[in-house]
Formats: C-alpha cells, sequence, structure tokens
C-alpha cells in the first residue's frame, strides 16, 4: 500500500467517478484504474461496487475512506513539517559557545537571526574551548564557537571571527616588558579556556614562559577574573569585549602591551548532518564579517 495508491482511492471514493479523479489528479484514468485494482487485490477485499458503467463504494470502502485520509492526512502534515525545517519555519539550533563569545559576541547576532527566523528555537550552552569541543563531537550542539585551538580530527575546525587581548591591571603602567610581565602577579582564567590559551600563547611569542608567572589567582569567568582585578589582586589578559566598560569607567587601565589579536572559531562535526538554521546563522555571521 502506497500514499499515492491511498491518494487515488480518496479522489475515486469522494467523485465515485474513476475519469473524474484522474482527470483532477492529471493522471491516465487506467492508471487511476490499475491503482485502485492493487489495493483490491493485495487486501482482498472489494472497495467499490461496479454497477454497469458507475461505481459505488462498498462497506469496507466507506469505512476505508476515514483510515485512509487520516494517514494521507498525516503524510501531508509531516512533509509539510519538513518543509518548514527546510526553510527556516520551523527548527532548532543548538549552539555550545566559549564565555567570551556567548556573553560579549554572539548575543547581537542571534537577535539579528531570532528577527529573521522567529520559528527556529536556539538553545546556546556556555563552557570553555575543551568542554565546546567535546560537546560538539557527542553531537550535544551542533555549532561550536570558541577562542582556543581545538586538535580533534573529527571536528571541522575554521576562523569565524576574532577580537583583542588586553592587559588590564587596576593601575596605569607606563612600561611593559618581558622581566616586568615575569615578576607581577597574575590572575588567571582556568586550564582549557580560550582566553587562557590566547594568552599563552602570546606571551610565548614575547619571550614569557607562561610557568613562569606568579599566579595569584585562578577563577573560572571573565566576570570573576575583571572583579578580582579591579579589587588590587594582579593583572590579566581579557578580551576588550569584556573589559570595555571597566577601562571606559576608569576601574581598570589597558597597560601598554601588544597580545595582538586572537581568532574565534567555528566547529563542527565532519560526518554529522548539517541543518539549514546553523547554515543560516554561518551566513549571517560571515555577511556581518564583511560588512
Amino acid at each position: 500500500m502506497t500514499l499515492e495508491q491511498l491518494r487515488i482511492f480518496l479522489a475515486v471514493a469522494e467523485r465515485e467517478h474513476v475519469t473524474a479523479a484522474a482527470q483532477a489528479l492529471n493522471i491516465s484514468q487506467s492508471a487511476a484504474s490499475a491503482a485502485i485494482a492493487a489495493l483490491e487485490a493485495r487486501h482482498d477485499v472489494r472497495l467499490f461496487h461496479r454497477v454497469g458503467r458507475g461505481i459505488a463504494l462498498t462497506d469496507a470502502g466507506r469505512a476505508f475512506v476515514a483510515e485512509a485520509r487520516g494517514v494521507v492526512s498525516r503524510a501531508q502534515a509531516a512533509q509539510q513539517m519538513l518543509d518548514e525545517w527546510g526553510g527556516l519555519d520551523r527548527g532548532t539550533l543548538r549552539l555550545v559557545a566559549s564565555q567570551t563569545i556567548a556573553a560579549y559576541w554572539l548575543p547581537p547576532l542571534l537577535a539579528r537571526y531570532r528577527a529573521a527566523y522567529p520559528g527556529v528555537d536556539v538553545h546556546l550552552a556556555i563552557g570553555n574551548t575543551e568542554m565546546a569541543a567535546a560537546s560538539v563531537h557527542k553531537g550535544e550542539a551542533e555549532l561550536g564557537i570558541v577562542e582556543g585551538v581545538v586538535a580533534d580530527p573529527a571536528l571541522a575546525h575554521w576562523r569565524i571571527g576574532e577580537d583583542r587581548l588586553l592587559l588590564v591591571a587596576a593601575a596605569p603602567q607606563p612600561h611593559v616588558d618581558a622581566a616586568w610581565l615575569r615578576g607581577v602577579c597574575w590572575v588567571l582564567r582556568e586550564s582549557g579556556s580560550g582566553t587562557r590559551s590566547a594568552l599563552e600563547a602570546a606571551l610565548r611569542a614575547q619571550g614569557v614562559d607562561p610557568d613562569t608567572l606568579q599566579v595569584a589567582l585562578t577563577l573560572p569567568s571573565n566576570e570573576s577574573v575583571r572583579t578580582a582585578v579591579e579589587a588590587g589582586a594582579g593583572v590579566t589578559a581579557l578580551s576588550a569585549l569584556v573589559v570595555a566598560p571597566a577601562i571606559a569607567a576608569g576601574t581598570l587601565h589597558a597597560l601598554p602591551c601588544d597580545l595582538g589579536a586572537r581568532a574565534f572559531h567555528g566547529l563542527r562535526h565532519k560526518e554529522r548532518y548539517r541543518s539549514a538554521a546553523a547554515d543560516a546563522l554561518l551566513d549571517m555571521i560571515g555577511r556581518n564579517r564583511s560588512a
């Protein structure tokens, strides 16, 4: 039994006329007759009385109408659902992003995305780079956006945006060199975070071994690091997105040390399905970068 046979049966049943049903469905009369005959033969039941040149539903045919309508209706609903997901009228997008990206960089983009695709439910989880990569690898999130480098060969990893790390402290410092960096007290994000990895790479580029730093505090969020530094616990490096309000307010000062730009990277599992919802967000991010 096929959906096409059910559709033909319903068209014939509604009109009690094979030729009229065939014309309505834009198929030949012989194709319509063959579909009805196949249903009857397959199940060994008569659906129509043949009286002269006319037809009429049998008791079995009348009972079958309701069942056939239900199946065809559910099939149409299923097709509409898939069409809506493909056309972004409906859908779900599961994201994971590291803290800086999730709290500062991504929200304006998600607001625009929501305005463009109000039928798509967006679920955003937050974790450091290692946690985000694990989430994408396991399929808990379709798309990850992180600050650090990911070495998992199962994941596609590409540059999606960037920001700058700023060295900041509660008081100005006119001169910063390698010796000063080694001698000052630091407040740092936890190992595995993109911010920590980017800082360590920038220090190595300046000839400073991160293992020689005097670390006063290791804290699990940008906000806790920023607050501790504002209180005088030491210096740190955070995204310009994170510290810009504090610098404007005078509670933090950017120090003269160029830590360079750091890339934000998209993550996707190489073998998992690419949804239209995720592709639409990536397209929006690409347009935002080129604007």
